[in-house]
């Protein structure tokens, strides 16, 4: 059972540092054509924040297993 949840946690990780990828892109998009307002610059800081996050966690993850 508790490789199943790891399995999900996994999955899930990975769709949402997908998504986290996909919404950095747009704002830096949209960050070149217009100012931001508030929102969307929060917004885009906290993606990346999230993005480097859950790559550093899921890497370590793997080194924890490895070890």
């Amino acid at each position: 059972m508790i490789h199943l949840l790891e399995i999900i946690f996994q999955f899930s990780a990975i769709i949402l540092l997908l998504c986290s990828i996909y919404y950095y892109r747009f704002f830096k998009k949209v960050k070149r054509e217009r100012k931001l307002t508030f929102f969307e610059f929060s917004m885009y800081a906290m993606t990346q924040v999230a993005i480097y996050l859950c790559a550093g966690s899921i890497i370590l993850l793997f080194l924890d297993r490895n070890f």
